[in-house]
């Protein structure tokens, strides 16, 4: 009987040895292979596919993507996240100079362009000087071309130390606001100030030549 019972195991094994050396030859293990094609980061820097589903990986700071706003870029160095300052902003940085207590910061927004009305109807509706609050008229956008989009210019507020200029960039469906806010200008009264040397002007013109819109 216990020959028999022995007999009747070694069978057993024989054949789900049988069934995994048939699984193996037929199927078998290999490692994924992902596409050779890369992402290109905002910074210039670029990632690879990776993992069983063969998705690229993230891209590391200082860049930044916003999937909420469907767009990424690379932070300028030196500035830093914060909190936002209202509802339409989607991302804030400051950057503290050392010669300064008060932080420089940039701004970015986004506002819905309704069926009803336009990309640049939205820009003038949403372009309210400071401290004036009133709307900015027409005459005062330019229009300038960064990292091969155009963006619509014009300049918030010039008043006590503080300049702010807005970049809008019209999508369609939204309209995209970067503010470069520079506190502590001492000499913001000078006409002849080229308002691009200032540190959050400076780092915001980089910022757009780094722009992806998703």
């Amino acid at each position: 009987m216990k020959d028999l019972i022995l007999g009747i195991l070694f069978i057993i094994l024989v054949g789900v040895g049988g069934l995994i050396y048939r699984n193996a030859v037929e199927h078998p293990s290999q490692p994924i292979a992902c596409p050779l094609d890369a992402r290109a980061c905002p910074d210039g820097t670029s990632v690879a596919r990776t993992g069983e589903s063969c998705t690229f990986a993230e891209c590391l700071p200082p860049n930044v993507s916003l999937p909420a706003a469907n767009l990424a870029f690379a932070v300028p160095e030196g500035f830093t996240a914060t909190t936002l300052p209202d509802g339409a902003s989607v991302a804030a940085y400051t950057y503290t100079a050392a010669s300064s207590t008060i932080p420089s910061r940039i701004l970015v927004r986004k506002y819905e362009v309704a069926s009803s009305t336009t990309a640049l109807a939205v820009m003038q509706q949403t372009a309210i000087g400071s401290p004036s609050g009133l709307a900015i008229g027409a005459t005062a956008f330019s229009s300038s071309v960064l990292g091969g989009r155009r963006f619509t210019i014009v300049s918030i507020e010039r008043f006590e130390g503080v300049i702010d200029t807005a970049y809008y960039l019209a999508r369609g469906a939204d309209v995209l606001r970067f503010d470069a806010v520079d506190t502590d200008v001492k000499d913001w009264s000078d006409a002849h100030l080229d308002v691009n040397t200032l540190p959050a002007h400076r780092a915001l013109a980089k910022l757009l030549t780094t722009l992806q819109v998703q």
